[in-house]
């Protein structure tokens, strides 16, 4: 059996004429069929096989469409939020957990800085303040809240009974099945799924295959999956994971004029000897994971911004 050299490609390969025979060539679209035998000159041709790329040709994968948050500092230091992708915006209680979503959703239904979008609030723990978002700027009109939980929210520290343990897995299993089928029916630009009150050890047995079956289902859509939680959850399935801290409060001595409106004021002087007044939060936010910056940062980036108390009548 006679062995020749020739070019599949750009790439030599040694195959013996009868090897080469056994190959279907296409040529102009027309599948050419089987040679039993070959013919004269065969050595001599040069087999183009089809979808081949060299690897100097590849093209890198687009950058994935973002939306903002609605706080400068943390789309400075994120890019904004893919879509089509699972970001987890982690931190413990007191952090700015609620402040970012309530931005966020304001921004999202708001339609800045394009146009609005509708957006689904999955509550595992029942504790989204429909008066406080408003006040925040969401327009409730374009948010579909689902309740999965009616049970009061476990203090830290706090044993929980095995009933409202039982209860509490239940409400969990009820945010995951709803977030199923929100992904699966899409039309909804932003999807949140809040487990930021939920045990970290409850939600440690959420199952790996669960976050990779919402990745699945939110890849090629325009959709925005966020996850508020204690820590992160998810691994290697998110592709964006932001990590928020408290910095610091900002205490008022002076009685801000909105807190005289709601009536809490009545009856008390302006500069209150026995307290102060939380005016605000100062917020630091480290992206421990993106997708854009080659997974984890080789140093955590951050970023620090300041929230505002805003009284809901």
């Amino acid at each position: 059996m006679s062995t020749a050299v020739h070019k599949v490609s750009g790439f030599p390969f040694s195959l013996s004429s009868e090897e080469i025979a056994r190959f279907a060539v296409s040529r102009g679209g027309a599948l050419l069929p089987t040679l039993a035998k070959p013919t004269p000159g065969w050595a001599s041709r040069t087999i183009e096989l089809p979808r081949v790329v060299p690897a100097s040709r590849l093209e890198d994968r687009p950058a994935p469409a973002t939306v903002m948050s609605g706080i400068a500092a943390l789309d400075a230091l994120t890019g904004g939020l893919p879509r089509g992708a699972l970001t987890e915006i982690c931190g413990p209680a007191s952090s700015g957990r609620t402040s970012v979503l309530l931005a966020l959703m304001a921004a999202m239904t708001s339609g800045t800085p394009r146009y609005p979008e509708l957006c689904a609030l999955v509550d595992a723990t029942d504790s989204f303040d429909p008066k406080s978002a408003k006040a925040a700027g969401v327009e409730l009109e374009r948010l579909l809240w689902v309740r999965c939980s009616k049970g009061r929210c476990q203090a830290p520290g706090e044993r929980r009974p095995e009933k409202n343990r039982k209860s509490q897995m239940d409400a969990l299993e009820q945010a995951l099945k709803a977030t199923d089928l929100l992904l699966q029916g899409g039309g909804f630009g932003l999807v949140v799924v809040d487990l930021g009150d939920v045990p970290a050890q409850a939600a440690r047995r959420i199952p790996l295959t669960s976050w990779f079956r919402f990745r699945r289902a939110v890849e090629n859509t325009r959709t925005v999956l966020v996850v508020m939680e204690q820590e992160p959850y998810a691994k290697t399935c998110a592709s964006v994971v932001v990590r928020l801290s408290a910095g610091g409060s900002q205490l008022s001595a002076v009685l801000q004029p909105a807190l005289a409106k709601t009536g809490l004021g009545r009856g008390t002087r302006q500069e209150p000897a026995h307290g102060r007044i939380l005016s605000g939060l100062e917020i630091t936010a480290e992206v421990l994971r993106s997708s854009a910056q080659n997974k984890k940062p080789v140093q955590s980036a951050g970023a620090k911004f300041s929230s505002r108390m805003e009284w809901a009548g």
